[in-house]
């Protein structure tokens, strides 16, 4: 009996060729305009905007700022976001001389944040004010993190707390903690149930994507900003396509349009 033949070409899948062809031009585009200097617009995220004000304060106060990047993994998405925010966070703590502190739950995420940080203070010219204890290893247990980051707070009375990353049960926790302690609070995480909690607790939060948006909101990248650009773009399209695929749909004759997307 011979083995069936593998189509070399799966002509049922086009319309996925298709719709990441398209995806793939739009950011293409995207990053050539930023690259060349064109000003593509970002909608503003006050939370991000007043990170500088926030390590300003700070300063002016003779306190630190406390950065807590989420409390897991480095393969979350959400803690890779949260890392970099800390490199921008980082940057402007170095010029302005204010202490930073970094908890952290995992060792991944320890190794991680001092290269981010130590990176950020050479690019600022004072590789000598790094210290590799700005970001420390805490605990791997959750609550046991939390515990010891809430005594923190209450013992070097920060003036800025910044969480961005993904928390959970401990958000409010935390959050409760730096608003009794009197820290000026800036939360950002993609987790839906907890939002709540940062949204009262804190003055600023990033709510779902808006955190993987920091990093091309802060930094102006013409590849980050090419990315999210293109994205935008594709969702107006999925939105349009939706849209489309009801009016079909209600009318009844929309069996041909929606055969297009069974193989995505």
């Amino acid at each position: 009996m011979q083995p069936e033949s593998v189509p070399v070409f799966r002509s049922e899948r086009i319309n996925a060729l298709i719709i990441v062809l398209i995806f793939s031009a739009v950011i293409l585009i995207y990053t050539r305009w930023a690259r060349k200097g064109k000003k593509l617009f970002i909608r503003k995220i006050n939370g991000l905007d007043e990170v500088e004000e926030a390590v300003g304060r700070a300063t002016e106060m003779g306190k630190p700022v406390l950065f807590i990047p989420g409390i897991s993994e480095i393969d979350e998405i959400e803690t890779i976001a949260g890392i970099s925010i800390l490199g921008r966070v980082a940057r402007v703590t170095a010029q302005y001389d204010t202490p930073l502190l970094v908890p952290v739950r995992y060792p991944m995420v320890l190794a991680a944040g001092q290269e981010v940080v130590e990176q950020a203070y050479m690019e600022v010219g004072k590789p000598d004010a790094y210290n590799k204890d700005i970001v420390r290893y805490v605990a791997g247990e959750q609550f046991a993190f939390t515990a010891h980051v809430n005594g923190l707070m209450m013992r070097e009375r920060p003036a800025t707390n910044i969480y961005m990353g993904a928390f959970y049960a401990e958000s409010l926790l935390l959050a409760e903690s730096g608003n009794i302690a009197g820290s000026i609070q800036i939360a950002g995480t993609a987790q839906p149930a907890q939002l709540p909690f940062f949204i009262a607790a804190c003055d600023y939060t990033l709510m779902g994507e808006e955190l993987y948006a920091a990093s091309a909101y802060l930094s102006r990248e013409p590849l980050l900003l090419g990315g999210l650009k293109g994205q935008d773009w594709m969702k107006v399209l999925f939105v349009i396509l939706i849209v489309l695929g009801i009016v079909f749909v209600s009318f009844d004759i929309g069996d041909w349009y929606l055969s297009m997307f069974k193989a995505v």
